[in-house]
């Protein structure tokens, strides 16, 4: 079985369409557009009944964790889709994950019948999965274009647009619909680097006046929308 290992610094920043369009001549002289082009990531986030995982993730401690099932485009019993353990400890982003087809996965983490193959990605998510007895509790999309440093495939960058969540319906199958986090201007840039920002980054941000944001889309959901009601009669209830 294929398994996936991430260890990097993430840093987000919210632009406007004007800013991204000045942006991008000069990120296209130093970068190459992912080979995928644009796509849609859908996910559905594990938590407790009370929401404790993004509650404490809000509060911005030195260590935090998530756990998510994630699909890259339209989702189908057969689809491979991917369990992801994500874990930040001062600063840096841990991100393991395994690919597994979705019939499978929900079979897993949403009933507990476990017939993937072993490993110790599985045993940290397996962990997690049990430690707090997660079940899903928000569905997350964004349409997502991508774009990898020329001569260094590990700093990357991808904006993400349409960000929609909901938390009924958390199949995804379902398909991508709910309610919509940011304005149609707004689009979501994030860097991933696995270590200091290249000079010419770092420079151009700046000239352009851009500066770090702290933004999590499940977070902001859980802010926005499902924070005035969490309980009714000790049950969720959805914006």
């Amino acid at each position: 079985m294929t398994q996936e290992i991430f260890k990097r610094y993430e840093k987000k920043y919210m632009l406007t369409q004007k800013q991204y369009d000045a942006l991008m001549p000069a990120l296209e002289r130093q970068m190459d557009t992912d080979h995928y082009g644009e796509y849609t990531i859908s996910n559905i986030y594990f938590d407790t009944p009370d929401f404790q995982l993004v509650r404490q993730s809000i509060e911005k401690p030195e260590y935090k964790e998530k756990l998510r099932l994630r699909a890259y485009g339209k989702a189908t019993d057969t689809s491979v889709v991917y369990a992801e353990l994500k874990k930040k400890f001062d600063g840096v982003v841990y991100k393991r994950r395994i690919p597994v087809p979705l019939c499978q996965a929900r079979k897993y983490l949403y009933y507990g019948i476990r017939r993937i193959e072993e490993s110790q990605i599985l045993k940290e998510i397996d962990y997690v999965l049990n430690r707090y007895d997660l079940k899903p509790a928000a569905f997350v999309a964004y349409d997502r274009a991508a774009y990898y440093g020329k001569g260094n495939e590990e700093l990357r960058i991808t904006f993400d647009r349409n960000i929609c969540c909901r938390c009924s319906g958390l199949d995804l199958k379902n398909g991508v619909y709910g309610t919509m986090l940011l304005d149609k201007d707004q689009i979501l840039m994030e860097v991933k680097i696995p270590g200091a920002m290249p000079l010419w980054m770092s420079r151009l941000f700046s000239d352009m006046g851009l500066f770090p944001v702290s933004y999590s889309k499940y977070g902001a959901y859980y802010k926005e929308y499902l924070y005035q009601g969490i309980f009714i009669e000790g049950g969720r209830i959805c914006a």
